[in-house]
């Protein structure tokens, strides 16, 4: 066994699968895992697309992110069952807190999904292999859903390995390994490789994960640029993960919306952005929190997802002053396209705030935005979310 071992857990189909396991508890006689079936939005609301779907939808083609209409064309006798996204919480959390009594270094990527570093944690078990499927078994036993578990000695090969066969496996792939194990795979399936990436790959004679790992990294940047350098490591099975963050101490807070029409003008992003950012601020210090990272997500009219990401130079949990960071995110990533959604995610939050000084204002000013904030949201708390509200928020 490596020195370094990183778990990757994914659930096997989470959303299809723990709206099955509810309605099984809740008395349905038929597992909608075995049925032609989806998890999808309201049409009338444009939340009608395909979340998720049976391994037996899948056999008729049906694909993640397509129209529902689309879906349905293709099996007339789908199924289709809305998401319940608090009871998706209430699972991933279960799933979570089971996994932190094997190892306290849990790192969440979504909610199906997260590492865990169990280097600290080997000397308490005597084979990992055997450990993963003990948990993978219980997860099962106890919660009704199955993972896959990948085990590797970094983050890329974990996740690599957890993409193998499905369900409910576990798979290794250690350094000793990659050249067998994931090799001879496509490039197109090496994680972070996307549609265009591999396109252009496969246009200049690379296939497989390993032709990819055997080209000259120097070849990769002329083509990719940076982007060639990650690449090229992932395929060698390396990534930069020496350390991990554990999960309490990597908290985000999010919130994005879905609009009912496409939305091109950019004042009136910048007005859902300011509210977004507004709601969001209001957490923060009720929380007594507080960001130095602030990102804007989009999803264009075409289902294409990509964000941006700041540090500022300072913590804060101030509405203004946030609000003048993601409109100079806004400016220089947007892509002047319509919007299906758009979204606004703060993470690396902190209780304890910094004496530092921002571009767009000074302490002083801060504190006293601050002071008046925190007033605004208990005469709101009192009287309703409406009655006070910062003007700039309604005038932009």
């Amino acid at each position: 066994m490596e020195k370094k071992t990183i778990f990757h857990i994914d659930i096997n189909n989470a959303f299809l699968s723990w709206t099955a396991v509810k309605m099984l508890n809740d008395g349905y006689d038929v597992d909608i895992r075995t049925i032609p079936s989806i998890i999808g939005g309201d049409e009338e609301k444009r939340h009608g697309i395909v979340l998720a779907k049976s391994p037996v939808a899948k056999k008729y083609g049906i694909k993640t992110a397509e129209t529902i209409y689309a879906a349905k064309k293709k099996c007339p006798k789908l199924e289709v069952f809305p998401p319940d996204m608090a009871y998706y919480k209430e699972m991933s959390k279960k799933f979570i807190n089971h996994l932190k009594k094997y190892s306290p270094d849990v790192e969440q990527l979504s909610v199906d999904e997260c590492f865990v570093d169990m280097s600290n944690s080997s000397l308490l078990y005597d084979d990992l292999v055997m450990l993963a499927y003990k948990i993978k078994d219980e997860i099962y036993s106890l919660y009704g859903f199955t993972v896959n578990i990948g085990i590797a000695s970094s983050k890329i090969c974990a996740k690599m390995a957890s993409d193998m066969e499905k369900p409910n496996k576990v798979h290794t792939l250690f350094p000793y390994e990659i050249e067998r194990k994931m090799w001879p795979l496509p490039v197109d399936d090496l994680y972070m490789v996307g549609k265009h990436a591999s396109a252009k790959l496969h246009s200049i004679g690379i296939d497989t994960i390993g032709a990819l790992a055997n080209t000259d990294e120097k070849t990769l940047n002329k083509v990719f640029g940076k982007y060639g350098s990650v690449m090229w490591n992932y395929a060698n099975g390396r990534s930069d993960d020496l350390s991990m963050k554990r999960e309490e101490k990597n908290k985000s807070i999010s919130t994005s919306e879905t609009f009912s029409t496409d939305i091109g003008e950019k004042n009136k992003l910048i007005q859902i952005l300011y509210r977004q950012v507004d709601s969001l601020g209001k957490e923060l210090r009720k929380k007594k929190l507080y960001t130095n990272s602030i990102a804007i997500t989009y999803k264009t009219a075409d289902f294409i997802s990509y964000s941006k990401q700041m540090t500022i130079p300072t913590v804060t949990n101030s509405t203004e002053l946030i609000c003048k960071y993601v409109v100079n995110i806004l400016e220089n990533s947007w892509k002047n396209e319509p919007l299906r959604n758009i979204g606004v995610r703060f993470s690396h939050l902190t209780d304890k705030k910094q004496k530092q000084i921002s571009i767009f204002s000074n302490e002083r000013e801060e504190d006293n935005d601050a002071t008046v904030q925190e007033t605004m949201d208990k005469i709101n708390d009192k009287y309703g979310t409406s009655v006070i509200r910062q003007a700039n928020l309604f005038t932009k």
